[in-house]
C-alpha cells in the first residue's frame, strides 16, 4: 500500500482540481447541471482513483486505478475542449489546463512503469 497523499500524481491532481473548480465558477447557470456538472466529475475522479488505487493491496490493483484516472482525464480534456469551443472558457485557459492534464498522464505512466517492475 502506498500513501497517496504523498504521491506526486495525487498532488498534482488535486492541484488540477482546484483550478478546474476556479474555472467553471464563471459557467453560465444553464450549464450547471450539464457540463458543469461533467468536468466536475472527470476532475474528481482522477485524484479519487489514485487514492482507492493507492489503498489495494497490490501493484497490478494499483495500476488499474491509475488506467481509469487517466481516462478521467481524457473524459475531462475533452469537456474542456468542449467549454472552450462554446465560448466558456478561452484558448489560453484551455492551453494552461490542457499542459496540465499532459503532465499528469506522463506522471501516471511513469508511476504505473515504476509499480510494474
Amino acid at each position: 500500500m502506498h500513501n497517496y497523499k504523498e504521491l506526486k500524481i495525487w498532488q498534482k491532481s488535486i492541484d488540477l482540481v482546484e483550478n478546474v473548480f476556479q474555472l467553471i465558477a464563471d459557467f453560465p447557470n444553464s450549464e450547471k447541471y450539464g457540463l458543469v456538472d461533467q468536468i466536475k466529475r472527470s476532475a474528481i475522479s482522477v485524484p479519487s482513483n489514485i487514492a482507492e488505487g493507492a489503498g489495494r493491496n497490490s501493484n497490478k490493483d494499483f495500476g488499474r486505478f491509475l488506467s481509469i484516472s487517466k481516462g478521467s482525464l481524457n473524459e475531462l480534456n475533452t469537456q474542456l475542449i468542449i467549454s472552450n469551443r462554446l465560448n466558456f472558457i478561452s484558448n489560453d485557459k484551455l492551453n494552461k489546463l490542457e499542459k496540465d492534464i499532459n503532465e499528469i498522464h506522463k506522471m501516471i505512466y511513469k508511476f504505473n512503469q515504476g509499480l510494474e517492475k
